[in-house]
C-alpha cells in the first residue's frame, strides 16, 4: 500500500467516524440524560428513605422506581407514593 492510499484510506475512516458521531449525537443526548435523571431519582428516595421515621413513607430503591422519579419528577414519585398506598 502506498503512501497516497494509506492518507486516502484515513480520511475515509476520518470522515466515517464524523458522520456515525453526528448520527448517534442525538440519541447518546437522550440516553445520558435518561441516566443522569435516573441517579437523581435515585438519590431522591435514597434521601426520602432515610427520612421514613419522620414521614412514614418508604419506596423501595430499584431501577424502576428511580426511572419513574427521574424520568416524570415529581408527579411520578405521587404516582410511586400513590400505587404504594393502593397495594398495601
Amino acid at each position: 500500500m502506498s503512501t497516497v492510499e494509506k492518507v486516502a484510506l484515513g480520511l475515509v475512516i476520518a470522515f466515517l467516524a464524523m458522520a456515525a458521531l453526528r448520527l448517534l449525537s442525538g440519541p447518546l443526548k437522550t440516553t445520558l440524560r435518561v441516566v443522569g435523571n435516573t441517579v437523581l431519582g435515585f438519590c431522591a428516595l435514597w434521601l426520602l428513605n432515610l427520612t421514613t421515621g419522620f414521614t412514614g413513607l418508604h419506596l423501595g430503591l430499584n431501577l424502576f422506581n428511580a426511572l419513574t422519579v427521574g424520568i416524570l419528577g415529581l408527579p411520578g414519585f405521587g404516582l410511586l407514593v400513590l400505587l404504594q398506598w393502593v397495594l398495601t
